[in-house]
């Protein structure tokens, strides 16, 4: 069986591995570029880290992770509404990771270019196209030109490729765009001093308004300061209206922007404004999301991740 996964990203990344373990032979295709560290921080829940320690990745992500040991609710003034431990601290046989998504990808990038082949990772491979017969899917890819450079033939086609799927787009012609529910996000890393230990995840606010922080990697200067992850979240819309800019990674926020924001909270034990203007640069983009769909594997393609 041959399988190709269009997306090199952590579902894709992740699929590939469990497939080459179990004997199958699999190529990946990146519409971007290269493998690079994009994003800010995410958390990955023991259950999910119970997998990828079976995939021996666990010394891996701990060198460029942080365990998460506690998780701490408060309100938009600082005030503990509710707080837990997380991870080994909470009795699971593996960590909670806070982590940089790009370094995450990192991790399972070399992975894959070690156990599968560099030469099965084709980054600058852009999914135009794919028909699905009775013996077998042909799957078609452009490159940064719109030239198609590549044609494969597979038993099966895994669509990792995002929130703009070519694959679920083929499937389901007429979705539209992405769903807004009227949250706007700025989030961005910025190196910092420890807050309270440099283990704890802190969610301040409410519906309305939220800030996240959370370190995703220690000793990030040499000096024991850590990189630490921030979100503010203010919803802006009822989301009936399309979001005010294209949801993407891309565009970069601007201080006045979410500073009109920032009398919302007032946490005595981290300096949210310092944190956001001590980062190199920070990012701006609506909470999008897609509708549940009814079935996501046609014949011999599925669908995989965002």
């Amino acid at each position: 069986m041959r399988v190709l996964i269009t997306g090199a990203g952590i579902g894709g990344l992740a699929a590939a591995l469990y497939l080459h373990r179990a004997g199958i032979d699999v190529e990946l295709f990146e519409q971007a570029g290269g493998i690079r560290e994009l994003g800010v921080g995410i958390n990955v829940l023991p259950h999910s880290v119970a997998e990828l320690a079976d995939l021996g990745l666990l010394d891996a992500l701990d060198a460029v992770a942080i365990r998460t040991g506690t998780l701490v609710y408060q309100n938009r003034f600082g005030q503990t509404v509710w707080s837990e431990p997380r991870g080994l601290a909470a009795g699971y046989d593996v960590p909670q990771f806070s982590i940089h998504r790009g370094r995450f990808q990192r991790v399972l990038y070399e992975a894959a270019a070690e156990r599968i082949g560099a030469d099965r990772i084709h980054v600058g491979h852009r999914l135009t196209e794919f028909s699905d017969g009775d013996s077998a899917v042909i799957a078609r890819f452009a490159g940064r030109d719109g030239t198609i450079i590549a044609e494969r033939e597979g038993d099966v086609l895994v669509g990792a490729d995002g929130i703009h799927s070519t694959v679920r787009a083929h499937h389901y012609p007429n979705e539209g765009p992405p769903s807004w529910n009227g949250m706007m996000m700025w989030r961005g890393a910025t190196v910092a001093d420890p807050i309270q230990g440099g283990r704890l995840m802190v969610i301040a606010g409410g519906m309305d308004a939220k800030a996240v922080i959370y370190p995703i990697a220690d000793n990030e200067d040499g000096e024991g300061r850590q990189l630490i992850n921030w979100v503010v979240n203010v919803t802006l819309s009822d989301g009936s209206s399309p979001p005010p800019n294209k949801e993407d990674w891309s565009r970069k926020g601007t201080w006045e922007d979410v500073a009109a924001h920032l009398d919302l909270f007032s946490l005595p034990d981290i300096d949210l404004a310092g944190l956001i203007k001590g980062a190199d640069a920070f990012y701006e983009y609506p909470m999008c999301d897609r509708d549940p769909l009814p079935r996501w594997s046609y014949g011999r393609t599925t669908l995989l991740g965002d």
